[in-house]
């Protein structure tokens, strides 16, 4: 008797192939979707929401635009400043006493200036951090857009340049030269922003609100303002606070000669543009700008990096850069100086260092 043998047909053949491929097709098809979605939720979807503004992926800003924001921080916050002097509503209280003793005042002027110029820069670069010399009351938030628009002159002598967002402090002037201005000293009053990156001033912005002047720099980058081109190195003209006049004026007319200018001024945004070719009729012309006792970092940030911009310093009375991180004082005074010898001069006036720790 024959072997008994099963035989396909091609017809069984080629349906057993069929249901094969169409069971391979379900597994890998699920498989496939799957990566799709994958692929689609990690990619923006065209026409969906853009990266914000000012920030890039991986969390960087761009330093152009953060300039651009940060004059018109310091406008905006100057006509708040302006708007309150001129219709007399300063409300000036004391809130506290420098080191020296001398009460410091606080304004209206203070305050409005401070919110619109924090709500401002902090609604375009929500990532960064803001370091302000008044105290932001989340009680009474303000929302201030930017138009994300970037001024013709800015645009001409910056490039743009991305920084990580947590490399940068910015550092927030809102009213400098509050005494001067609850006298009614317009001259000295001016707004200020100052960029930072890793503790390195690198953008400065200084405001006069009451001429509406605008000084503005970018180390290696640019700057609308520049260095005066005349200075007498061996009789300079120093200029320092009204209130600690007395204490460089003795030593500096030993160091330098009784020729020496002592001047006299407000605001230490307005003793930066002193050492500046600065188009104001008001502005007085110095030297050199020494301050002998401990400051706020938000008070001098942006004229250091206005001087460092133009190839000029601003140190402590030894000669040390200062850094613009961590607390926000400097205890070892200043000097400031542009397209002079600035070591000569530390080393001319060593007494100053110890009349800053006093």
């Amino acid at each position: 008797m024959a072997p008994m043998g099963i035989r396909l047909s091609p017809l069984g053949m080629a349906v057993f192939c069929l249901l094969g491929l169409g069971v391979l097709y379900h597994l890998y098809s699920g498989f496939l979707a799957g990566r799709f979605a994958f692929f689609m939720l990690s990619e923006p979807a065209a026409g969906g929401p853009e990266t914000p503004h000012g920030s890039a992926p991986g969390g960087a800003v761009d330093l152009r635009e953060l300039l651009a924001v940060s004059v018109l921080a310091a406008v905006r916050g100057g006509e708040e400043v302006k708007r309150v002097r001129e219709g007399n509503v300063l409300n000036a209280k004391a809130k506290g006493k420098t080191r020296e003793g001398a009460e410091e005042q606080l304004t209206t002027g203070d305050l409005l200036s401070n919110r619109r110029m924090f709500y401002l820069l902090k609604g375009a670069f929500p990532a960064v951090q803001i370091n302000s010399e008044e105290r932001v009351d989340t009680a009474d938030q303000e929302t201030v857009s930017w138009d994300h628009s970037i001024p013709e002159d800015i645009k001409q002598k910056i490039q743009p340049k991305e920084v990580p967002a947590e490399s940068v402090t910015v550092w927030i002037d809102p009213l400098d030269a509050t005494q001067e201005y609850t006298e009614d000293l317009r001259q000295y009053v001016t707004t200020m922003v100052c960029v930072a990156v890793n503790g390195k001033p690198v953008i400065g912005v200084i405001h006069k609100p009451f001429s509406s002047y605008t000084a503005w720099a970018m180390v290696d980058g640019g700057s609308n303002v520049k260095a005066r081109s005349s200075y007498n190195e061996k009789t300079p003209r120093i200029i320092v606070s009204r209130s600690h006049a007395g204490k460089v004026e003795q030593v500096a007319r030993q160091t330098f000669g009784n020729k020496t200018v002592i001047i006299p001024a407000g605001g230490a945004g307005y003793k930066v543009l002193a050492l500046l070719d600065v188009p104001e009729k008001n502005q007085e012309e110095a030297d050199v700008y020494i301050h002998v006792t401990y400051i706020k970092k938000w008070d001098i940030c942006a004229g250091n990096a206005v001087l460092k911009a133009l190839g000029g310093h601003m140190t402590t009375l030894t000669g040390e850069e200062i850094s613009y991180t961590g607390s926000d004082g400097n205890e070892g005074g200043l000097i400031a100086s542009i397209n002079m010898n600035h070591k000569a001069l530390i080393e001319k006036l060593p007494d100053l260092e110890k009349t800053s720790h006093k």
